[in-house]
């Protein structure tokens, strides 16, 4: 692996452009736009006020800029450096923006989400759509674009509009079943929505694009329920991870559950690889004459690697208090490999653990203890290679024939609090605090992790 020299940032917003040719980081009022292979600047904007969010158009043209504080959205373009764009919402305020699918129009959600504004950069023209609901994810659009889906909240009661993106149109309005909603996403073939309730109450409503109800699911009442959703690549399965600390999944046939997976504390299925990360000791020369430097560094910088442990396996377990909202317990984050062949999930009580099963034999097949608890997890996008960071200086990864930890070069602490994947899956950007670098996985260094030969793979 190669890495880059450091570059400054601020909120963690770096982002691939989605055609992989592009780097946009930002530094506080200020945008940067690289050439994501040779990392050299090619455009630098200065906005109004300091940046909150950003985000790429579809096709790579524009970038969209909120200043949430300001109730400001600036737009640049890359074809065009002297064009750029203001948005201001004026006395309604801002919470959220984002692009259309087309690439041309921006949705602003005002503040105590009165309404979304729909602005055309071609036209100038702009629609209006009321009642959207203050939820998790509140609005989808479909992968090919044609569609969005709105959560919308009237009445004390929830509904879901579906809009046609080429006019905004609305295409179907219906209630939802829910007490609650906390969120909706489409599959990824875009024939179904799901929509699923608030955490107090375990409920599944799937929904095809004419708003006929196709099935319910509900494993549990009474309790804590559902934490997080996620679809498979493929549309066949959909992953239902719950506060009981079990992830469900469903079928596309039918909708029932096929089978479930637990995340206990103790493993003791020799079928399944358990990976411990445990600090590599040093020569023993450093040990009788450390140099200064490393003397007084911290321990996060210190060198790890991956054991196999041995039956049964005790992993760390984090009790919750039970007197505070949002408890550290359920499933907090699932995400299915590009290839539908395995899911990575993490159990927030036992927050060092990254479970990963294979979806084929829907079965448990390795868990990745680390010494520190697990920021984020993302799968790339060209093959089935996870990549996991944990608030130090490494960056670890994960494909079927083992895995490695990595340590990121460098003067002092850099700290990896976050990750994104370049399109191609060659290179991907590691983000701390104040600073990105990028990581390149070169061809050579592929081909041995996907056999397994490189000195720290297990």
């Amino acid at each position: 692996m190669n890495f880059s020299e450091l570059f400054k940032l601020s909120s963690l917003l770096c982002k691939f452009s989605p055609d992989g040719k592009y780097l946009a980081s930002c530094v506080q009022y200020r945008l940067v736009v690289r050439d994501a292979n040779t990392l050299q600047i090619l455009q630098l904007y200065t906005c109004l006020d300091q940046i909150q969010h950003l985000e790429w158009s579809a096709d790579s043209l524009f970038i969209l800029c909120a200043l949430y504080k300001r109730g400001l959205v600036q737009v640049w373009s890359l074809e065009q450096p002297e064009w750029h764009c203001k948005i201001d919402e004026g006395s309604a305020g801002l919470v959220a923006s984002c692009w259309s699918p087309d690439g041309r129009h921006i949705l602003n959600t005002t503040e105590f989400h009165l309404r979304i504004t729909v602005w055309s950069l071609c036209t100038k023209s702009v629609s209006y759509i009321k009642y959207p609901k203050a939820c998790q994810q509140g609005i989808t659009f479909t992968r090919d674009g044609r569609y969005l889906a709105l959560a919308e909240r009237r009445d004390c009661r929830d509904y879901v509009s579906i809009f046609v993106c080429s006019d905004w149109q609305l295409l179907r309005h219906f209630d939802t079943d829910t007490q609650d909603l906390a969120g909706i996403e489409w599959a990824p073939n875009g024939c179904v929505l799901a929509v699923w309730d608030s955490c107090l109450e375990y409920k599944v409503l799937l929904y095809s694009l004419d708003g006929r109800l196709l099935s319910a699911f509900c494993a549990y009442e009474w309790s804590l329920g559902i934490k997080s959703v996620a679809w498979s690549p493929s549309s066949q399965f959909l992953a239902i991870g719950s506060y009981d600390g079990k992830v469900r999944i469903l079928n596309h046939v039918t909708w029932k559950m096929i089978t479930e997976f637990g995340h206990p504390a103790t493993v003791n299925n020799p079928k399944i690889v358990v990976y411990k990360e445990a600090e590599k000791s040093p020569p023993l020369g450093h040990l009788a004459c450390p140099p200064p430097r490393v003397a007084a560094g911290p321990l996060t910088s210190s060198e790890s690697k991956y054991e196999i442990a041995s039956m049964p396996v005790s992993l760390q377990t984090l009790k919750p208090a039970a007197d505070r909202a949002n408890p550290r317990i359920g499933i907090g984050a699932l995400a299915f490999s590009p290839d539908n062949y395995f899911l990575a999930t993490r159990n927030d009580s036992v927050p060092n653990a990254v479970w990963i099963w294979d979806i084929r034999k829907l079965r448990p097949l390795a868990v990745l203890e680390q010494l520190c608890t697990v920021r984020a997890f993302q799968w790339g996008p060209q093959q089935p290679r996870l990549a996991i960071c944990t608030g130090g200086s490494k960056v670890y990864l994960w494909s079927p024939a083992g895995c490695v930890s990595v340590q990121v070069p460098g003067e002092g602490d850099f700290q990896v609090l976050s990750l994104c994947w370049h399109p191609s899956g060659d290179s991907l950007a590691l983000l701390s605090k104040d600073h990105f670098c990028l990581c390149f996985l070169e061809m050579e260094e592929s081909m041995r992790m996907a056999f397994g030969q490189r000195g720290d793979c297990t």
